[in-house]
């Protein structure tokens, strides 16, 4: 089954231009014949015209058709082209990742960087692997996510993944260094601040306890206006509305505020860890109210936290691919879904070399 796989091949019809050209070169010897008195006259060679005919027209239209189908069946065929080849962490260490290359056997095999989720999308580029090539990854531990299943694939995989570095390193830039993959590990959270002067101390005072009360997992990053990586917006400027062009996935709005947001009419109530809130969804975002907000004692501000944990919850951490070997699984590669079968193409360039030939021979005779 030819499948769509290499669209570039269609950079390739500006060859389109050398029947023109060859067409426009081509010349038609007129017949000569010799005459009785022919002696007498002083020779001359023969002269070449250019004549166009109809079957001209025709066979450069065929001639055209063909490379048009030709290219048309490159794109739309695979061809399994790579051989043995390694897949290597950029971020690996370069003297361990060259020892397991050359422990594994694969010196001489080609080199390319480790794309995300590594394991899927060879899946989905597996047929651009010749049938006897081999595959080694080479890869930190916490590149490769471990799936859920065992993926299966036609060619051998061989994972290598090195040790993750323990958090109880040695000397003091090993001390160094898990700090610093712990702050790493740190997520971001960007909060937008438009709040009124009397209130902004109470605000940043509660996003400073969230920091304390996340253990340095989750830090959150005060500004006064909001960006495409915003996630929540804090509005409590009494009197006034907001941009119009401000968005971001959440709002909270204070309830002295809640009259500029027109959609909070209709909210919806939901009570959670002790905390009352009204919830509408909005163009803007997803607009949060509450009495609580800010809240006015540390139990009230520790409920909020909890709640918002609640409703916020961050993915859980993947667990990593240890080294392993997989087998050939599968004698045959899957089909890919939605692909049209291309085999219709290779029809038409057939019957078209056989009107071109047929064309040729007329315009010889």
């Amino acid at each position: 089954m030819m499948l769509s796989s290499y669209p570039l091949w269609w950079l390739a019809l500006p060859v389109l231009l050398l029947p023109i050209w060859w067409h426009r070169q081509k010349r038609q010897r007129l017949k000569a014949e010799s005459l009785a008195t022919a002696r007498f006259l002083p020779s001359a060679p023969p002269e070449q015209l250019r004549v166009w005919q109809w079957r001209d027209k025709v066979l450069l239209l065929v001639r055209c058709l063909i490379l048009v189908t030709l290219i048309a069946w490159l794109a739309a065929t695979i061809f399994p082209w790579r051989g043995d080849t390694v897949l290597v962490d950029a971020g690996a260490d370069k003297a361990w990742a060259s020892q397991q290359i050359e422990v594994a056997g694969f010196g001489a095999a080609t080199r390319m960087d480790l794309p995300p989720d590594a394991l899927s999308w060879l899946r989905q580029n597996e047929r651009d692997w010749q049938s006897d090539a081999r595959l080694l990854i080479v890869a930190r531990a916490n590149q490769i996510a471990m799936p859920a299943r065992v993926p299966q694939f036609s060619h051998q995989v061989t994972l290598r993944t090195s040790a993750a570095v323990s958090a109880t390193a040695v000397g003091p830039s090993g001390a160094r260094s898990a700090a610093n993959a712990a702050t790493a590990k740190a997520a971001e959270r960007r909060i937008a601040l438009a709040v009124a002067e009397p209130r902004a101390r109470a605000w940043q005072a509660l996003f400073a306890a969230f920091d304390v009360a996340g253990a340095a997992s989750t830090r959150h990053i005060l500004a006064t206006e909001p960006t495409t990586a915003t996630a929540l917006i804090v509005w409590d400027t009494p009197g006034a509305a907001p941009p119009a062009n401000w968005r971001a996935p959440h709002w909270w709005i204070a309830p002295s505020t809640a009259a500029a947001f027109p959609e909070l009419a209709n909210a919806s109530t939901l009570t959670i860890n002790g905390i009352a809130l009204k919830y509408a969804d909005s163009p803007r975002g997803r607009l949060w109210t509450s009495d609580t907000f800010p809240p006015r004692d540390a139990g009230t501000a520790h409920a909020l936290y909890e709640a918002w944990q609640l409703l916020s919850p961050t993915p859980a951490q993947a667990y990593p691919t240890p080294s392993h070997i997989f087998p050939i699984a599968r004698s045959a590669l899957p089909p890919i879904v939605n692909a049209k079968s291309a085999a219709w193409l290779a029809l038409v360039l057939l019957a078209l070399f056989m009107l071109e030939r047929i064309l040729t021979h007329a315009r010889r005779n």
